[in-house]
Order: structure tokens, then sequence, then C-alpha cells
């Protein structure tokens, strides 16, 4: 008898411990971030660059829907070597945006997002190649070929300046 009442004593504390938990324990916030819209026909892995594309085309008074263009959008091999993205226009497959497997993999974001934003001046901007230069050298702008001398700075620092350069001519 005396083993069941210490049973039934532990019993008793080990639930009103258990009950009490549930009352402290605190509560978990949901934290929420804002949704991306979606993009037909786009890997999702490119969706938030296409809403920002669009972002930063606004900031520049220019309204894009990128939907509106029938963009297709794939991260995949891309077996020409050095190349990062190609953007398809005219053609069997038009506005077709392919960024290399690869370069994706090891790419960071301001590497993604500078190749993303560069197939999109072609799809969308209708933007050329360009091996404009700086003043100190650099390249003028993100459109570059990539078989020219210069060097993009596409960071933090300077991405403005290159979103402006990506925009301007289309500019109101």
């Amino acid at each position: 008898m005396k083993g069941i009442r210490i049973f039934s004593f532990l019993f008793i504390i080990v639930l009103h411990q258990m009950m009490q938990s549930c009352d402290v324990l605190p509560t978990e916030e949901v934290v929420t971030t804002p949704a991306v819209r979606s993009f037909a026909n786009v890997d999702e892995r490119l969706w938030s660059y296409f809403e920002d594309f669009e972002k930063q085309a606004a900031a520049r008074g220019l309204n894009y829907n990128l939907n509106q263009f029938n963009l297709t959008g794939a991260i995949s091999d891309i077996h020409d070597d050095g190349v990062a993205g190609t953007c398809s226009y005219g053609g069997r497959q038009p506005n077709s945006v392919t960024i290399d497997m690869p370069f994706w993999d090891r790419a960071g974001f301001f590497s993604r997002e500078m190749v993303v934003f560069h197939e999109l001046g072609h799809c969308v901007l209708g933007r050329d190649h360009t091996e404009a230069l700086t003043n100190n050298g650099y390249c003028a702008s993100i459109m570059r070929s990539g078989t020219g001398n210069c060097r993009t700075l596409y960071n933090a620092q300077n991405k403005e300046y290159y979103l402006d350069e990506l925009f301007e001519t289309l500019s109101p």
C-alpha cells in the first residue's frame, strides 16, 4: 500500500509539473515574410529576382509586369564555357531566361541578381551588350558581354549606379 501511495504522489507531482509547464511556455511568435509573386513557367528560385526587377524599374518610374512578357525561366546547365546566363528572344523559344546551374550553385546574392537582371535587360528591356567603361576602367553597365577586359563591381555599395544605368535609357 505504501508503494501505491508513493507512486500516486509522484504521479500527481509529475502531472502537476506538466500542467504548470503548459501554462508557462512562451508562445512562439510567428514570423511571416512578405509573399513573393509567382511567375508562371519560371523556376521558383528566380521569382524574388523577377519581382525585384519590377520593383527596381518602378523605383525609376517604369512599370513592368513580367507575367505579361510570357517569360520562361530555368536554372540548368549551359554548356558554353564562361556563360552564366542566357536570354533567348525571338526565334523558337522567345523570352526564355536560363541561368547556369553551376554558376547559380556557387554564386552569392549580388552575382545572381546581376546575371538575372542582365538577362531580363535583354528579354524585357531590349538592351544589347555594351562594353563601355567608367573613368576608372570598370564596366559601366551590367549589360556587358563578358568578352571584354572590364570588371563589374556590382555590390551593395554601387548597385544603385548599375541599376540606374540599366533602366536610364527607358526612364520617362
